[in-house]
């Protein structure tokens, strides 16, 4: 199944409004799909200059390796080198810090991938996490 563009949008809608009744920092919003190929992008009023880059590398990092970036930061954690490497190999297009979420079909494939950045890790993978499931879709390993 194909990520489409109403699916994209209304990830974007529901995290942005859950950032905002939590009064989080502006964000940075990128939907890929399983080709990285990007669907659909948004940067808040306010949002630094880098956070539209760092929520790409969420994204393509989490494609890229498989699993979220919360998951890749534990990995990073115990063997640092590894992951030094596949940041350089890739042009730095994995970002090691949570925020970025796989996105996943009722059975489980995998459609594309959100990243965020803008706030904390934590608070840009809840938003992330948020739109998912309000587009009606899946993550991580829930089903």
């Amino acid at each position: 199944m194909s990520l489409t563009l109403a699916q994209a949008r209304a990830i974007i809608d529901a995290a942005l409004d859950k950032a905002r009744a939590d009064g989080a920092q502006p964000l940075a919003v990128v939907v890929l799909d399983a080709g990285a190929h990007p669907v659909a992008t948004v940067r808040e009023d306010g949002a630094s200059l880098f956070r539209f880059d760092i929520a790409k590398a969420k994204a393509s990092g989490a494609l890229g390796m498989g699993a979220d970036t919360r998951v890749l930061a534990a990995r990073a954690a115990s063997n640092p080198v590894f992951f030094q490497s596949v940041v350089a190999a890739t042009g730095g297009r994995l970002a090691l810090s949570p925020g970025g979420v796989l996105i996943r079909d009722v059975e489980g494939a995998v459609m594309g991938a959100v990243g965020i950045s803008g706030d904390t890790g934590d608070c840009d993978e809840a938003c992330a996490i948020s739109g998912i499931l309000a587009a009606g879709l899946f993550h991580g390993d829930v089903k």
